[in-house]
């Protein structure tokens, strides 16, 4: 989803270090891996766009790749995102796994820096624009999913993930208790050797790409 662009981890000049966890923080490294990171989300966006037709056969094997890795049952709750900025597609599952009978959830932000909520989706629910304009339910309540697949930026071979730069899903999985199981779902060109993560990065558990190919 669309998170607005934050320098995480700087402090006021007169703090020589950050502690965050009980993990003491150079602010100079953190603002050297915030820089970093902008300039590969922008690059990493870049190459998100393709042609429909690329796009949409990328998209369909992605998808594949989803099925082997989440078999939905009566009553499990997946959360998943509403694709804006070149995001993987993924309403078509959505809407095949909810007539399987599992139960949709959508993240909806109730306030800046704070967790996301995520409440109930159906195929032809009422729909109202949210933050940064994206499309959540009209009428919910805020449920813990199961699992919750994660739309990626970027992805790292240790499962860490560049987002669009909020921290909204970090901030999420690190309050959810117990923490739900999170998939990351990108095009293949989104993997890089690292993010240099960071105290409050979450991994994910798994990831899968669009060619196919299924992390770890």
């Amino acid at each position: 989803m669309s998170e607005s662009e934050t320098d995480r981890g700087g402090s006021p000049p007169c703090y020589q270090h950050l502690v965050l966890g009980g993990e003491s923080i150079d602010p100079g490294a953190a603002r050297d891996v915030a820089r970093f990171r902008r300039a590969e989300r922008t690059r990493l966006l870049a190459l998100r766009k393709m042609p429909v037709q690329d796009r949409d056969a990328a998209t369909r094997t992605l998808i594949v790749g989803l099925e082997n890795v989440v078999a939905p049952q009566s009553g499990m709750k997946i959360a998943v995102y509403w694709p804006i900025r070149g995001e993987p597609d993924l309403r078509p599952w959505m809407a095949s796994t909810h007539a399987a009978g599992a139960r949709i959830l959508l993240p909806v932000v109730v306030a800046k820096d704070q967790p996301l909520e995520f409440h109930a989706w159906s195929p032809g629910c009422e729909m109202i624009r949210g933050a940064w304009n994206i499309l959540v339910p009209r009428i919910g309540h805020a449920e813990k999913p199961d699992i919750v697949i994660v739309p990626l930026v970027g992805v790292d071979q240790a499962l860490y993930r560049l987002g669009n730069g909020g921290g909204y899903y970090d901030r999420t999985l690190a309050a959810l208790q117990p923490r739900p199981h999170a998939i990351g779902v990108g095009f293949v060109n989104c993997l890089i050797k690292t993010i240099f993560p960071m105290p409050w990065d979450v991994p994910m558990n798994e990831a899968v790409l669009s060619d196919g190919s299924h992390l770890p």
